[in-house]
């Protein structure tokens, strides 16, 4: 999953998206201050 959080002056948005190149085309339409992350879930089984 990947993730881009917008700040602005009064709040913070997030955005998920399932693959990387839907994210990266969505962050080049954003405007703001913006930070891409992919996450990763790790899932133990034991």
């Amino acid at each position: 999953m990947w993730v881009i959080t917008v700040h602005s002056k009064n709040n913070v948005k997030m955005f998920e998206f399932d693959t990387e190149k839907e994210a990266r085309n969505a962050f080049c339409e954003i405007p703001g201050y913006k930070i891409l992350t992919q996450v990763i879930y790790f899932n133990d089984y034991n």
